[in-house]
């Protein structure tokens, strides 16, 4: 747990902390412990893949990730493939790999890492048309990278470049097409049928997920994109018991990432990687400094993206673990020099991932790309369905861009069947009056029946984006016209027989409460 802590302060991915681990636990360690079986490394890999690559399609925005998908798509094939010519000539004619040795190496370090880019680009404040590209492409570019390092490794020569091409656009379909109807049928499944325990729902979105993995390799698609896009459906559905599913995937992938890395580091023989140092270095600086910026520059020339925001995603083509899972193929199969190509991938991640990482965040300040202040932050809103009542407890959290900071209780204008119950303000919790008002860093609990369920949603995101004036403003939350919840003749009602009562008006008994404001 000290690694997370210190891989989330200092911006560098876990990578370097866990294979350091590793590194110190195997040979020329200090335990010395002996392993070399790469067959076992590649599966455990690839199982650590899938369960990382479910946790950041769970945790990925689709209003994010939509504008994003055509140029993340251009940049996980048609990026791919220059990353892959560039870096394999350098690799060839700079430091004399054979053809089939160069683009292996080539393949394998064209694939940016889900576990790196999810781990980094979250904890850097930029814009989300740029992490959402990045985030993307790092979940989509596995696929294809995959296929072209098996295809390169095989026995016997290597298909025509057109056959390779008919393979990868035929395997990432089935894939997307496995992906999308096993998230859809997943999410119907879990809204309607009512599991005996709160704890099954986490174990049953995930087993979803991994099944897309499963469905997809038996049919010759690519497993790895059925499966980012399965969990992205499910991330994006109205799931019961939200809170405790995201937790739950966090975690898993947090102990997929630490297993992977420290089996990876014990794998490898640290005085085996001397002899491959320089020749590494220079194949890395031809792929950071010629090949990652070729394929982002030409595959996004359609977009129109600013240079500035080019050259960000340029250098933020982050590597990881994936790319030395992907070494250990040639390694499985049998290749000539795959000893070598390993142990060369391995030092240009640590290299490369040592220096990107860190810097990221300065060259985003450099080139003058941040998140925009003035862009209102949406509602962090958490559901835990209430069956027997037939109610929901909405948790509402307000970040600090929320223009909801300075609206009063009353002014949120909540649906007939909502109401805010609770306000938790720096710790302490207190009964809201409709005079309360909110500010930046609430949460609040709010419970809502079942058939105003998504109208209160709706109205709560309305009031983040747009303030008290929502409705007016054209801002409602939803593809639909503002709905009025505001029943002015109860309220009318209300107050006189209150003033008859000589209990005074609603105005009144809330201007005298005591609640903080």
């Amino acid at each position: 747990m000290a690694a997370v802590r210190i891989s989330s302060r200092s911006g560098l991915p876990s990578l370097l902390l866990y294979l350091g681990i590793g590194i110190a636990m195997g040979q020329d360690g200090i335990f010395d412990v002996k392993f070399d079986n790469a067959e076992l490394t590649q599966v455990i890999g690839y199982a650590a893949l899938v369960v990382i690559l479910a946790e950041g399609g769970l945790g990925t925005k689709w209003k994010e990730v939509k504008p994003a998908l055509p140029a993340a798509a251009m940049l996980s094939t048609v990026g791919v493939g220059i990353s892959v010519g560039v870096t394999a000539s350098a690799a060839h004619f700079l430091i004399g790999l054979d053809w089939r040795q160069a683009l292996i190496v080539g393949a394998v370090v064209s694939s940016t890492d889900a576990a790196a880019v999810f781990s980094v680009l979250r904890k850097v404040p930029l814009p989300s048309r740029i992490t959402g590209v990045l985030e993307a492409e790092s979940g989509f570019n596995d696929a294809p990278v995959v296929i072209l390092v098996v295809a390169f490794s095989a026995v016997g020569p290597v298909e025509h470049w057109y056959v390779l091409v008919g393979e990868i656009a035929l395997e990432l379909a089935i894939g997307a097409a496995i992906g999308l109807a096993v998230g859809w049928l997943g999410a119907y499944g879990i809204r309607h049928v009512a599991l005996p325990a709160s704890g099954l729902y986490p174990i049953a979105v995930m087993a979803i997920a991994v099944s897309a993995y499963a469905a997809g390799a038996m049919v010759h698609g690519s497993g790895f994109l059925a499966v980012y896009l399965a969990a992205m459906v499910l991330g994006n559905s109205k799931l019961p018991h939200w809170p405790a599913t995201r937790g739950f995937a966090d975690g898993l992938g947090w102990l997929a990432q630490i297993g992977m890395f420290v089996l990876l580091g014990l794998l490898v023989a640290p005085h085996d990687l001397v002899d491959d140092f320089w020749p590494a270095v220079v194949v890395g600086l031809v792929l950071t400094a010629v090949a990652r910026p070729l394929s982002v520059f030409i595959s996004l020339a359609p977009f129109r993206l600013p240079r500035r925001e080019k050259a960000l995603m340029s250098w933020a083509g982050l590597r990881g673990a994936v790319p030395i899972v992907l070494a250990t193929i040639p390694m499985v199969s049998g290749i000539d020099g795959s000893t070598r190509v390993f142990n060369i991938v391995f030092v240009l991640v640590i290299v490369y991932t040592l220096i990107q990482g860190p810097t990221l965040p300065w060259l985003a300040r450099t080139l003058k790309i941040s998140d925009d202040p003035s862009e209102t932050a949406d509602l962090g809103i958490e559901s835990a369905p209430l069956e027997r009542l037939r109610g929901h407890l909405l948790s509402v959290a307000v970040p600090g861009k929320s223009k909801m900071h300075g609206v009063e209780v009353a002014e949120l204008r909540l649906p007939a069947g909502a109401a805010v119950t609770l306000v938790v303000r720096e710790g302490k919790s207190f009964v809201p009056a409709p005079s309360t008002v909110l500010r930046r860093g609430d949460e609040l609990l709010v419970v809502a029946t079942d058939p105003v369920r998504d109208a209160t949603e709706a109205r709560l995101r309305a009031v983040g984006q747009g303030g008290k004036l929502a409705g007016w403003l054209g801002t409602d939350g939803t593809d639909r016209p503002d709905t009025p919840v505001v029943d002015m003749p109860h309220l009318v009602k209300l107050a006189r027989k209150l003033g008859r009562s000589g209990e005074g008006t609603p105005g009144d008994k809330a201007r005298d409460s005591r609640t903080p404001h």
